[in-house]
């Protein structure tokens, strides 16, 4: 055999390594689907996501502007047409801004009134509390900081406040008072906009109520795709599936108190929210992923589907109304699941984003400045 006959071997061997790759991206994206999708959030299971029980505060489900919300979509609307504009392709998976947000039922006129898009006169900083399990990937995503690099230019900021991946809601409002206070005093008006994605979102509401030293520090409560009223997809969960988040590559997370999946039921939810009225004086907003079904990534497909039973308008895990925080402003409703409004997983991973979150692109670097421009032109109005 001549050296000459061996010339496919290194072709071979790119093969080889190419789908080495890809079987490490499917074995990884298996796992994430897995405690994510199929066990943490009960994808899976074949019970009723909600079952029989009389263990409930009265409830009812009507119009929102019905139910002291403030519908302000048609000016968040205004300002994030503007800044998508404006900003064009400088923002990473820009998209135009009829296919970034949905319109829902009527949509109130806009307002016509120019838009602030110059440095900001607050210098806000948003400070996210992430949602469940997010300590445990977070090594492996690598998030790139985008979004913070982008705001710097316009005069924000942005900072992650730390919690416990798999703790309850209480463990970690502790932790968010705890987070919140270590920040310096603000010398003048509050400039800390505290934004809760997905169970972010009840931990902030626990620490507001049960931590009333933080309040005057800060300027809003927004809810981003926040798990405000549960999901019914953790019915069927229990807390040892969610610790499989522990096995993530690079994952340093605890199981903590072991109260996460506990936190997301919407029995505990509806519960603690019927017992726990919110502060007054806080200004309180909420932007609700109502992505188009075709916006699902094929990832997500199961569990979207799975809370289809009860509801199809949903984003993979969280129903669109349960996504409001009592007596808020509804900014909007915005066309993307619930990963890809938080979770950049294409971009730092892209074969995983090719071949399984499909439609993880969004704009979030103009959506946060647009929720900060919002927050701060409402500034100069007194708080209802």
């Amino acid at each position: 055999m001549r050296v000459s006959d061996l010339g496919w071997i290194p072709s071979l061997v790119s093969l080889r390594r190419q789908l080495a790759v890809i079987d490490a991206s499917r074995r990884m994206c298996a796992m994430l689907s897995l405690t994510t999708a199929c066990v943490l959030f009960g994808a899976c299971a074949t019970k009723p996501l909600v079952p029989y029980s009389t263990d409930t505060p009265p409830m009812i489900l009507m119009p929102a502007t019905e139910a002291g919300i403030t519908d302000q979509r048609a000016r968040f609307r205004e300002i994030y047409c503007a800044v998508l504009d404006a900003r064009g392709s400088e923002v990473p998976d820009t998209r135009p801004c009829e296919d970034a947000l949905t319109r829902v039922g009527t949509e109130p006129t806009g307002t016509g009134k120019p838009v602030e898009l110059g440095p900001s006169r607050r210098h806000l900083v948003a400070a996210v509390v992430p949602g469940v399990g997010y300590d445990c990937f977070k090594p492996w995503l690598s998030p790139p900081g985008t979004v913070v690099t982008h705001l710097r230019q316009y005069g924000f900021d942005a900072t992650l406040i730390d919690v416990d991946a798999l703790s309850s809601s209480a463990n970690n409002a502790r932790q968010i008072r705890d987070a919140l206070m270590a920040m310096p005093a603000p010398d003048g008006p509050p400039r800390i906009v505290l934004i809760g994605y997905s169970k972010g979102a009840p931990d902030i509401l626990e620490a507001l109520v049960a931590y009333p030293e933080i309040r005057s520090r800060l300027a809003a409560v927004v809810s981003a795709a926040g798990a405000v009223g549960g999901s019914p997809l953790a019915n069927d969960a229990e807390q040892y599936q969610a610790d499989l988040m522990r096995h993530v590559p690079g994952a340093t997370c605890t199981s903590g108190d072991g109260g996460a999946v506990q936190s997301l039921r919407p029995a505990v939810r509806k519960a603690w929210l019927a017992e726990n009225p919110l502060p007054a004086g806080l200004r309180y907003y909420s932007v609700v992923t109502f992505p188009q079904p075709e916006r699902i990534s094929s990832i997500l497909k199961s569990s979207y589907n799975k809370l289809s039973q009860v509801d199809s308008r949903n984003d993979s895990q969280v129903i669109f109304y349960d996504q409001v925080i009592p007596g808020s402003t509804l900014l909007a409703y915005v066309n993307a699941d619930h990963w890809a409004l938080a979770v950049p997983v294409a971009r730092t991973h892209p074969t995983i984003g090719a071949l399984f979150a499909t439609q993880n692109a969004y704009p979030r670097e103009a959506l946060v400045e647009a929720i900060l421009r919002f927050v701060e032109e409402g500034m100069t109005e007194p708080v209802r």
